[in-house]
């Protein structure tokens, strides 16, 4: 394949859940091993590994399980990320742990996927992690969700123990907002399902979990009716070849844009037209999320990092006064009226918490009024005042334009990750 073409491709970002021990980190040992995408050197390291743990064959969990700790608890502890490709597409994995004080490392992974692994134990089926994580994937708006039914070798590949935990898991899901759902029955460490087809589990008639990681549909994931592009930076060469040239660079956020099409800019509300849009490898006629181009414009208009490039006619929300939905990742607990710094796209400001409404119980998805006590790995409703108004949408109508972070001033950490409502 020219490298063009390989640029092309599609890439899908996924990320795996489940509790501990379900086997996340050797179904995607399983995944790079069984698409051919390890290198000869990573696999002789992990046979020695396995050989001196006196493991029988080639335990493939320590493909992605990168720290030393990892390794010789067992566990994930933070958020692995590992690439592959296929001839079809390319795909980046973040493996994300297991245990219940990793809430937080869950939210990192999963707040950039397009699709959600969620493992569980043929053996257990649906616990209390596997709501914990369906909740978070669906809090997030992750579009697909593949429910993968793991170790059905050891309960001797029964359809019966299957369609049990199929059934559990519709009856949770119900409640959630989730769109796509699809159930697999698999054995990780036998292979079953993940790359080849299981001929122990014949009357399992759907796609295996490679074929449906290569061929979901993920290109109407993007908002492509609402133009959002939030500037990042001023081009201004001042060479002799680019005398005049004024761009504004940025990832697009939603929409499409092209030349030649009206928009105005936010704050200053001042409107215009496109001239061109550039990119690395020449100018191009459309450019939609999450392309990173460079627009010029008609109009010499006083525009600079932090302002937003619309549609005339379609406006985003604009306000200082936010309902957030919140995952606190930070040590220090959230301090009620506290001052925090804000990142929302490219824009940066400053915030203060006007009010806590409710803390959520992920596992039974009560709303506790009365707790306002919010520490890390907690997630709760605030309300927020910026110092300047926001150009927002809705979370659930634009997964870029609606979430924020919060960062402590005092010493630079993240504290928060927030959803706009």
């Amino acid at each position: 394949m020219d490298s063009k073409g390989y640029l092309d491709m599609d890439l899908l970002r996924f990320s795996t859940a489940g509790s501990v021990d379900d086997g996340k980190s050797t179904l995607i040992g399983r995944l790079l091993y069984d698409s051919k995408s390890i290198f000869e050197d990573q696999m002789e390291a992990v046979t020695k590994a396995s050989q001196r743990r006196g493991e029988e064959g080639v335990n493939l969990a320590l493909l992605t399980d990168g720290l030393k700790a990892e390794r010789e608890q067992g566990i994930t502890i933070d958020v692995a990320y590992r690439y592959f490709s296929t001839p079809k597409r390319k795909f980046i994995i973040a493996d994300t742990p297991g245990h219940i004080q990793y809430t937080r490392n869950m939210v990192t992974g999963a707040s950039t996927s397009q699709l959600a692994l969620v493992l569980v134990d043929a053996r257990k089926g649906m616990i209390e992690q596997s709501r914990r994580h369906l909740f978070i994937a669906s809090l997030l708006r992750i579009p697909h969700i593949v429910v993968c039914i793991n170790k059905m070798d050891l309960v001797d590949f029964k359809e019966e123990r299957f369609e049990e935990i199929k059934e559990q898991f519709e009856d949770f899901t119900s409640k959630l907002q989730t769109q796509d759902i699809s159930y697999l029955p698999m054995s990780a460490l036998l292979g079953d399902n993940v790359v080849s087809r299981s001929k122990n589990m014949v009357w399992y008639e759907g796609p295996t979990l490679m074929y449906l990681l290569e061929n979901i549909h993920i290109s109407s994931d993007w908002n492509r009716i609402d133009v959002r592009f939030p500037v990042q930076h001023v081009i201004r060469p001042n060479t002799d070849e680019f005398h005049d040239y004024r761009g504004y660079a940025g990832r697009v956020g939603g929409g499409v844009l092209k030349p030649g099409d009206e928009i105005m800019v936010l704050p200053s509300g001042f409107t215009s037209s496109i001239t061109s849009i550039d990119t690395f490898d020449g100018p191009v006629k459309e450019a939609y999320a999450p392309m990173s181009v460079t627009v010029r414009i008609d109009d010499d208009i006083d525009i600079s990092r932090g302002d937003m490039i619309i549609r005339p006619n379609n406006v985003p929300k604009v306000g200082q006064d936010i309902d957030l939905m919140i995952c606190w990742l930070g040590r220090q607990k959230l301090t009620p009226r506290g001052k925090y710094a804000l990142k929302h796209t490219t824009a940066d400001v400053r915030c203060v918490i006007k009010e806590i409404r409710y803390k959520l119980n992920i596992n039974t998805l009560h709303r506790m009024e009365e707790a306002k006590d919010i520490g890390m790995n907690d997630i709760a409703r605030i309300q927020i005042r910026t110092t300047k108004p926001l150009f927002y949408d809705t979370y659930r109508r634009n997964r870029i334009t609606g979430s924020v972070i919060l960062i402590d001033e005092g010493t630079n950490e993240t504290v928060a990750a927030g959803m706009i409502i």
